[in-house]
């Protein structure tokens, strides 16, 4: 369970491909405090991880999770917004995202807007019915609030603060995205769907 959050912004340091595909990661967490096991939001995925040394971390990522992910796209260089797994009693600042991805988006068009920029975006088209103006959404594991939505397509502001300490201050048009819809919109649809 996580809330959102980006607490580091990390980069790949390599990908090695095996049965699964290993990344690792370079990070400013203390690594020290980072069980094996542990569970981080690594751009909304999930991932558990598998090994460590002293300024990073390796997760595997089976081939379901690189194809129904951005993970695939990575390389070495690539930046990754980092969550480490939310401890009861800590704050809840952004809403519940539980690090699985619910389809890969895109980045359709980036605008100035006041200090802020634009992010529109497309959505698969089975996910557009849980997407809701002024709702939550997470994407590449940041809790962002839905300004604007038609059909498939949506848009979110970013402040330069989030511009400056997540992924979002590397992004162009046409980049693919992970996207989580909100667990309540979730169950909220399973609710008043018709058996």
């Amino acid at each position: 369970m996580f809330t959102g959050i980006i607490t580091d912004v990390g980069e790949v340091r390599a990908v090695e491909h095996r049965a699964d595909t290993r990344f690792t990661i370079a990070t400013h967490f203390d690594v020290a405090t980072i069980d094996q096991g542990a569970s981080i939001a690594c751009c909304g995925v999930c991932l558990t991880v598998v090994a460590k040394g002293e300024d990073w971390f390796a997760v595997d990522a089976s081939g379901e999770t690189l194809s129904c992910t951005t993970l695939g796209d990575w390389a070495e260089g690539t930046p990754v917004n980092l969550e480490r797994a939310l401890r009861l009693g800590d704050e809840l600042g952004g809403h519940i995202v539980t690090g699985h991805v619910d389809g890969v988006g895109r980045i359709e068009a980036i605008t100035p807007e006041g200090g802020s920029l634009r992010f529109d975006f497309s959505a698969p088209e089975a996910l557009k019915r849980f997407i809701a103006e002024k709702g939550s959404v997470t994407i590449d594991g940041v809790s962002l609030t839905v300004n604007t939505v038609d059909g498939a397509r949506f848009a979110v502001n970013i402040i330069p603060h989030t511009q400056d300490h997540t992924t979002f201050g590397h992004y162009k048009t046409g980049d693919r995205v992970n996207l989580e819809i909100d667990i309540l919109a979730r169950y909220v649809a399973r609710l008043t769907q018709e058996d």
